[in-house]
């Protein structure tokens, strides 16, 4: 989900372009006068409050926003018929774009990677199915117990890993909507973001903002979402984002991300479901669509807070124990899931600055390009079936609709065509090699040292 026109810095739209044609002329306007059921695309605005789109309502999610990147990103076989599908209604003056598609690497890793995964055919697999059984099973039987037998040490750890489980395995395709080809399915599998104390609809809002424009600081909620207590953007000497603390943040930062559980179960946004981070880059969340989901999402949320916050304390043992319990799942599942996040787009020589180019020579940058030099993989299949495929971070933002059972099968020939094209693509052979490659960045965002040591850097 775009940001506002008036903070993005992206090339205007040339005053002939082939759209502009009698249908788009009806009405000119800017992004900030579109309307919730209205997105735009390449500059051209469309109504899609009767629109019957095939991927279900979820469309509706990004009603008032520039869509353009969204959309070209989860329909990689987009051509302009498919646009034609829906009503032109205007333009937006002086549109701009920062990114460029249709690029001679995007056209040959596309043609590759669908010569393995033909059209179609790119949604969940049997074995993914399986393995999403296997973690609900897995999930819903921990909780049984913890619900009727009353929690222990070894639960609370083991239950809290199996919620991180659901968030990797199960609720990511689905939210994507790379799970099934039916919409659905997609959504009751997404479900299961708040059935372990998130919401699919805060969790998309952010997502796909942060897969849109990765690693942006100004646009990626995922950028900054730990701040003041944690830098991941490496910031300039001397910004005021910057603290004495954050000097040492390469000891404490496990402690911030155990805090993620606790920050998703109480996060006061579920009542209106305007996540900030999405919010604060420019994202318009006051679409009909999210607010009929307001109560649905409240209700839910103070189910899982019944389930696994107050239950444990109806057993009759000592409300600290009870307490530590709760706590213990909290941190147990934070870390799973935070500690596997933190890898992805953290390490070292990851692109922070994906639109420098841009910004001092007016080029636009090649959209495919930027998520791989953003992104890094490791492991293989093993680590596919724990993380649900997000080790493979850089085929999953470049193909983010295709199931993460297809990103083993991929992954050597992205390798490939990025080698042919001079594209930086981060692999490491092992989980512990990311992560050392992490904390190393982490020191280094938080002490500066990039800076002092290339005075001249210019990133960000």
């Amino acid at each position: 989900m775009p940001p506002d026109a008036n903070v993005l810095r992206q090339r205007k739209m040339l005053a002939d372009d082939s759209q502009d044609d009698a249908a788009t002329q009806q009405r000119i306007s800017t992004l900030k006068t579109l309307k919730t059921t209205e997105v735009v695309i390449d500059g051209i605005i469309y109504d899609i409050s009767d629109f019957d789109h095939p991927g279900g309502d979820s469309i509706e999610l990004f009603g008032g926003n520039d869509a353009t990147v969204t959309y070209k990103m989860v329909h990689p076989y987009h051509t302009s018929k498919h646009l034609e599908k829906m009503k032109r209604v205007g333009k937006v003056a002086d549109y701009e774009m920062e990114y460029k598609f249709d690029t001679p690497f995007e056209r040959e890793v596309k043609k590759e990677v669908f010569k393995i995964v033909r059209r179609g055919k790119e949604f969940g697999t049997f074995g993914w199915h399986a393995r999403c059984i296997f973690y609900c099973t897995l999930f819903f039987t921990l909780q049984y117990f913890w619900v009727f037998s009353g929690p222990t040490l070894a639960l609370a750890i083991i239950y809290g890993m199996s919620q991180a489980f659901i968030g990797l395995n199960v609720q990511h395709d689905a939210n994507h909507g790379a799970a099934s080809k039916k919409p659905w399915i997609n959504d009751v599998y997404g479900l299961g973001a708040d059935f372990i104390g998130g919401s699919k609809w805060l969790w998309m809002e952010q997502h796909w903002t942060h897969h849109s424009y990765t690693n942006h600081a100004e646009k990626d909620p995922d950028s900054f979402g730990a701040e003041p207590f944690l830098l991941f953007n490496d910031y300039p000497l001397g910004d005021k984002r910057r603290t004495f603390l954050h000097h040492f943040q390469v000891f404490f930062y496990p402690l911030v991300l155990a805090g993620y559980w606790l920050s998703s179960v109480f996060n006061p946004e579920i009542i209106d479901l305007r996540q900030r981070g999405a919010l604060g880059v420019g994202m318009v969340m006051e679409s009909d669509y999210i607010k009929s989901r307001r109560k649905y999402a409240i209700a839910l949320r103070l189910l899982y807070i019944y389930v696994n916050v107050i239950t444990p304390f109806q057993h009759g043992d000592d409300p600290l124990t009870s307490l530590m319990y709760v706590m213990i799942l909290g941190v147990s599942s934070s870390l799973t899931l935070a500690m596997l996040f933190a890898l992805s787009h953290n390490f070292e020589d990851s692109d922070r600055d994906p639109t420098k180019d841009y910004r001092e020579t007016g080029e636009q940058v090649c959209w495919f390009k930027s998520q791989v030099e953003t992104s890094s993989t490791y492991g293989g299949f093993i680590s596919g079936c724990v993380t649900g495929g997000l080790n493979f971070q850089v085929e999953h933002h470049l193909f983010p609709r295709m199931s993460s059972a297809w990103y083993p099968f991929i992954a050597p020939k992205v390798r490939e065509v990025c080698k042919k094209h001079g594209v930086r693509y981060a692999y490491y052979p092992w989980i512990w090699q990311n992560l050392f490659s992490t904390i190393k960045y982490i020191n280094a965002a938080g002490t500066g040292i990039n800076w002092k040591e290339n005075p001249f850097k210019g990133n960000l």
